[in-house]
């Protein structure tokens, strides 16, 4: 596992640790899953930008195109 440090103004520190109390978890616990879920919507973010030409071409407009076609 890797090690990175991160700097937090006080108030997001303060937050963190209440959290951390609040939760029986870790710091290390809430920051990777809050990271993880980061990362994920950026893909997901760059994803949905990269196939929404595609979509477009299909006359997929909005989700409810996309779901009327798959089911």
């Amino acid at each position: 596992m890797a090690t990175l440090t991160i700097r937090l103004d006080e108030k997001l520190a303060k937050a963190l640790d209440r959290l951390a109390r609040a939760t029986g978890r870790t710091k290390s616990e809430i920051v990777r899953e809050a990271l993880a879920r980061a990362v994920a919507i950026a893909r997901f973010r760059e994803l949905r930008r990269r196939t929404l030409p595609f979509a477009a071409a299909q006359r997929l407009l909005t989700d409810e195109d996309a779901f009327e076609t798959i089911f």
